[in-house]
């Protein structure tokens, strides 16, 4: 197993020194799924590398896009995979129906990464408004040891290239977590994602979204229960929403667009 995962490194190191997809090593037996599962991860990992920020997620879906029709009130949603989601209608119906609204969510990510792609992502679709959905996966470490400040910068800095392009800001609250749905041994969410480390940020983006006239639009609030924790009615892991939960935040987040194009 070590002799296999030591090649596995040799050919991720390579890929990623020449920026040219590596072919993967054979399959392992799959007698052995450890050796199974760190070889997926070495693969994905080298993929991640190259394109640490997924610009390629929506590439060509950003150059198919038509520019706004003249008095389109064009909105762009950035975020994670609370966002990604939202506009599978499939799970959760119709993302806004009727309205000129763009998602631009991708799983996992957290606000460095969607710093890089803001521009792609947010400002050359020139929406009227974006709203911003961001943090809980940065104080889940997903890339990273992040402080509060660290996460609070990048939201700053989002909302700085937005209003130099004259994008309207809306700034959507962390999502609070909960321990009611984790599996036998696992690491609940509320301890990955500390309730206290989502109130402070929020509390945040709260002071500065009234300080630099843009909108702070509370979806954690409505979605906690007497105990201070999401709603297990709104979540099937603790962390997403799910179609009730969703229910909530449609209307919140319109009533924030309608204000912050008023």
């Amino acid at each position: 197993m070590t002799r296999v995962l030591v090649a596995a490194l040799t050919v991720v190191t390579l890929s990623a020194q020449t920026q040219t997809p590596a072919t993967p090593p054979a399959a392992p037996d799959a007698a052995c799924p450890e050796m199974a599962s760190a070889l997926t991860r070495l693969m994905n990992n080298d993929v991640r590398l190259r394109d640490w920020a997924n610009l390629a997620r929506y590439r060509e879906m950003n150059r198919s896009l038509a520019a706004p029709a003249a008095g389109e009130a064009r909105v762009v949603f950035m975020g994670d995979s609370i966002t990604d989601a939202w506009s599978n209608q499939a799970r959760f119906g119709p993302f806004f129906p009727g309205k000129p609204y763009v998602g631009r969510g991708i799983s996992g990510q957290t606000t460095p990464q969607m710093l890089i792609r803001f521009r792609p992502d947010v400002i050359d679709l020139k929406p009227k408004a974006v709203v911003i959905l961001a943090g809980t996966n940065d104080i889940a470490g997903n890339t990273g040891v992040m402080t509060d400040q660290d996460i609070e910068g990048n939201i700053a800095s989002m909302a700085e290239l937005a209003k130099a392009h004259n994008i309207k800001v809306i700034l959507s609250s962390i999502m609070p977590t909960a321990a009611y749905h984790a599996a036998p041994n696992a690491v609940p969410q509320s301890t990955t994602r500390p309730m206290s480390r989502i109130k402070a940020v929020n509390a945040w983006m709260e002071r500065y979204a009234a300080a630099n006239g843009h909108i702070y639009l509370d979806y954690f609030t409505p979605m906690l229960d007497a105990t201070g924790l999401m709603k297990a009615e709104l979540t099937a892991d603790d962390l997403h929403p799910n179609a009730a939960g969703y229910a909530i935040m449609a209307p919140l987040a319109q009533a924030a667009i309608d204000r912050a194009l008023r």
